[in-house]
């Protein structure tokens, strides 16, 4: 099992008990559990400033606060992959070497891929650990 798949699963349970959540109904500040998809690592080859080749890696996933973009988001998963894939690569691209990647930019560039997958905007892009390596 994927570990920060159960570091997460451990974090809701964790949260689930607390009496402020039992209470309240609400999460302590963060997003439904049910209302975020996530998405398996994107990975692009991008040039190190050695000359050797590295890999640049993202880890994103959509919120998703509306029940109905939320069903045809998670049916066009494949898609959205597809086109975070086509949009990091493109992003890696232009990476010159040794360069630190523009977060803002590839976050608008996923933005935009993710709402024309979605046909229309409502499916936040969410952007865990971007590394270049």
């Amino acid at each position: 099992m994927d570990r920060r798949a159960l570091l997460g699963l451990a974090a809701v349970a964790a949260a689930s008990a607390s009496p402020v959540h039992a209470s309240s109904g609400k999460s302590g500040g963060g997003a439904p559990a049910d209302s975020y998809i996530r998405l398996p690592i994107v990975t692009a080859s991008v040039m190190r400033a050695n000359g050797q080749r590295g890999v640049f890696s993202v880890e994103a996933g959509v919120d998703v606060q509306d029940p109905a973009l939320r069903l045809r988001a998670s049916q066009s998963a494949p898609r959205l992959r597809a086109a975070f894939n086509t949009a990091v690569q493109r992003f890696a691209l232009g990476l010159r070497p040794g360069q630190a990647p523009n977060v803002d930019q590839l976050s608008r560039d996923l933005q935009a891929a993710a709402n024309t997958v979605m046909g229309r905007p409502g499916a936040t892009v969410l952007l865990g650990t971007v590394m270049a390596v």
